[in-house]
């Protein structure tokens, strides 16, 4: 028989039974990454964010994925119901408030063909504005790059993002 520890007390059980949708674009579109950080996060599908650019900037630690919004743009994302908790610790991940703050935005959910099957909104990590374009490490990106390809994501995207970066860091450095 378990012990009384087992059992869960209500306020963590209220705690749980609170989730909200939120949108991930970067390394938290690794599966068994996000499984780690937030093992109550539940997987529901795939979209994108219509009018957003990816792009890398950060600071002398690292460059990482952030969007701005961009007409003509997408990016593509996974969509996890994630808990209190799960927003906690993703909180912590992130360095919320100071390298990134929180936004409720649109998105476009997509079927498994890439097709349109409805909108929904969700919460988003974005990057501080004033950051600087950076390049990502190679450990980085691949993670990225592997998700591109697990969920059928056009790399393109990535590889523009990477370019865009790439491009300006050479043009800073003449």
């Amino acid at each position: 028989m378990g012990s009384r520890r087992d059992v869960p007390s209500e306020a963590e059980r209220m705690r749980k039974m609170k989730t909200k949708m939120y949108i991930a674009y970067g390394s938290n579109m690794d599966l068994e990454q996000m499984q780690r950080r937030c093992p109550e996060a539940e997987l529901l599908g795939t979209g994108r964010l219509e009018g957003w650019r990816l792009m890398f900037k950060g600071s002398k630690t690292g460059a990482y994925a952030t969007i701005e919004k961009e007409k003509g743009q997408s990016v593509p994302i996974l969509l996890w119901r994630i808990t209190e908790t799960d927003e906690e610790r993703l909180d912590r991940y992130e360095g919320f408030p100071t390298f990134y703050y929180k936004r409720t935005i649109q998105a476009v959910k997509t079927d498994a063909n890439g097709e349109v099957c409805g909108t929904t909104c969700g919460m988003a990590y974005i990057m501080h504005e004033e950051r600087k374009l950076g390049i990502p490490s190679m450990e980085y990106f691949d993670i990225l790059y592997r998700a591109y390809c697990r969920f059928g994501f056009d790399r393109k995207i990535l590889e523009e993002a990477y370019g865009y970066t790439w491009e300006w860091g050479r043009k800073a450095k003449s």
